[in-house]
């Protein structure tokens, strides 16, 4: 259920990213170009529907999206990634997971939650980093019990301990991702990696 991204403008953009010298401004650029690439790959499959529309000579008999969409960033990184789903998708409803990861045991906190309906949409849930997998596995379980059934899960960079945690735990969820990774070092943090992305992102 893994899916590594396969365009050359997606690698050179991680390269640029995992660059310690790119400043927040820029950093913020690449996130969103990085997140519609993957905007584009994780929706390659969205389901269409006839419509009949009236161009300038005649009726035409063409297709739409057949069901509606939800995004869920992982607060806060995944803020970062919210955008260009909103631009490809204007009428995507946005919810929130708020949840932060505990530098002593690396294990995830739960601290907000705020979710549109979800049970008839197709949701796609953001996080830049999956690293351990137990916040995209809290996340995706909080979203099940919310009613939703049709879920994706996006992430720039993975590394391959927190692919198999969440395919242990949603092994029918796919993964899209734009690099996966060596592994996690001692401290939990993704080697190469490119940092904490959201003091990257948002200069703190």
């Amino acid at each position: 259920m893994l899916h590594i991204l396969n365009h050359p403008l997606g690698a050179h953009i991680i390269t640029q990213l995992r660059d310690r010298t790119t400043p927040p401004a820029t950093f913020r650029t690449l996130c969103y170009r990085i997140g519609l690439l993957l905007a584009l790959d994780a929706t390659r499959d969205l389901a269409l529907k006839d419509e009949v529309v009236e161009t300038p000579l005649e009726k035409h008999t063409g297709q739409a999206l057949a069901k509606p969409l939800a995004v869920i960033p992982i607060l806060r990184a995944g803020l970062g990634m919210v955008e260009p789903f909103t631009d490809l998708f204007p009428d995507v409803s946005v919810g929130y997971v708020g949840l932060e990861r505990d530098h002593e045991t690396a294990l995830p906190r739960s601290y907000y939650q705020k979710l549109p309906p979800l049970a008839d949409k197709r949701v796609l849930v953001v996080d830049p980093m999956l690293a351990t997998g137990g916040s995209a596995v809290l996340a995706l379980d909080a979203l099940i019990a919310a009613g939703a059934t049709d879920i994706s899960l996006v992430c720039i960079v993975c590394s391959p301990e927190g692919v198999k945690v969440v395919e242990a735990a949603h092994p029918t969820v796919p993964i899209f991702t734009a690099a996966l990774d060596r592994e996690l070092n001692a401290k939990k943090y993704i080697l190469p990696g490119l940092g904490d992305f959201g003091d990257r992102l948002y200069g703190t």
